[in-house]
Parts: C-alpha cells; sequence; structure tokens
C-alpha cells in the first residue's frame, strides 16, 4: 500500500490516477495511523513551499514522515514534496524546511529566461539508481521557479536558464523529483512504477 499524504497541497488526483492506472494499491490520506501502516509514502506538493511547509507541520506530519524514514519504507517526494525535503527555501524570505536532505532551495536568475520553468525538457541520468531503472536521457514535465542548490544526493540533473539542477535525488530509501512524474507520460509512469517495485 502506498500513502499519498494529503496536507492540503498537493496534486493529489493526477498522482492517484497514475498508482492506479499502474496498478499500485494505495490511499489519500492525512491519518498518521494510515501512514504508518502503509508500504511506502508519496509525499506531493504545489504553489508556496512556506505555505506547504505551514500546512505539514500544522498537521504534525513532519514527526510522521520521520518515523516512517527511521523504519525504512521508501518515500517519494514529488516537486514541492521535493523541496520540503531539503534544508530550507529562499522563496519569499528563507523558511525552514524538513532538512532530511542537505542544500536550499533558490531561485533561477530570471534575468533572460522566462520564470517558472514550464514543460517538457530532458534529464540526464548521472548514477544509476532503483527509482530511474529503465530510464535514461528521455524528457519530463517541470513547473517550478525554484531549484535546488545542492547536487550531492544527485541522480538526474537538467539545465534550465544556464542553470544545470538536480531534478532527481536518492539517499537510503528516500527519493524525490523536482518534475512531476505523474503528468510526464510514459517516462514518469515506469519512475512511479519503479517506486512501486522498490522493497
Amino acid at each position: 500500500m502506498i500513502a499519498v499524504i494529503d496536507y492540503g497541497v498537493g496534486n493529489l488526483g493526477s498522482v492517484k490516477n497514475a498508482l492506479d492506472y499502474l496498478g499500485l494499491e494505495n490511499i489519500i490520506t492525512s491519518k498518521p495511523e494510515e501512514i504508518l501502516s502503509a508500504d511506502k509514502i508519496i509525499l506531493p506538493g504545489v504553489g508556496a513551499f512556506s505555505d506547504a511547509m505551514e500546512a505539514f507541520l500544522h498537521l504534525g506530519l513532519d514527526k510522521v514522515l520521520n518515523q516512517c524514514i527511521e523504519q525504512g519504507k521508501p518515500i517519494l517526494g514529488i516537486c514541492v514534496g521535493m523541496q520540503m525535503l531539503f534544508e530550507g527555501s529562499y522563496e519569499y524570505g528563507y523558511h525552514k524546511g524538513l532538512a532530511i536532505f542537505k542544500g536550499n532551495i533558490i531561485r533561477f536568475d530570471d534575468t533572460s529566461y522566462k520564470v517558472p520553468h514550464i514543460g517538457w525538457n530532458q534529464i540526464e541520468v548521472v548514477k544509476e539508481n532503483p527509482l530511474l531503472k529503465g530510464v535514461h536521457n528521455e524528457h519530463v514535465y517541470f513547473v517550478h521557479s525554484y531549484h535546488v542548490d545542492n547536487s550531492l544526493f544527485s541522480i538526474a540533473t537538467t539545465t534550465y536558464a544556464d542553470t544545470t539542477f538536480p531534478c532527481v535525488v536518492a539517499k537510503d530509501n528516500i527519493y524525490a523529483t523536482q518534475f512531476h512524474p505523474e503528468k510526464s507520460g510514459s517516462v514518469g509512469l515506469k519512475i512511479l512504477k519503479n517506486f512501486g517495485d522498490i522493497r
């Protein structure tokens, strides 16, 4: 069972539809007991970092997520859900994140490029990982104005606004994508299936 965490900020319907299509049993929930009893966790997210963190902390889900990490459950952050796993974000001031990964979230330079970065962009796989099994340098769908400033945990990168940045990170049982796999066609479905196959 995959628990898709519902904290009022996330593309829940599209994530659930993709998991249903793949035949992966899942539940959208904010209940700690349901999250803790699941085999895997997806942390989605859209919108502003500070709003997402405030909603997440208000529900006490940071403690629940840390318990899941300690139990070794596979966890997948998506978009803002990925950014929340880092130390903090400079979106509208500085706001602390969950600090599971080292690094911060910074804005693209919009001097010569349109920001946000919206649309299909090619990724480059830089490190083998079960999450990216069968995925090569393919195109996926992005919607974001901010990106990770630390490539220490990067397993795939992409380039926009003259900046190459991590778009997939991994550490132990924790994975995250800056792009939306649930909106990335067959490539995204492959990534979600790989996550479902991780034990």
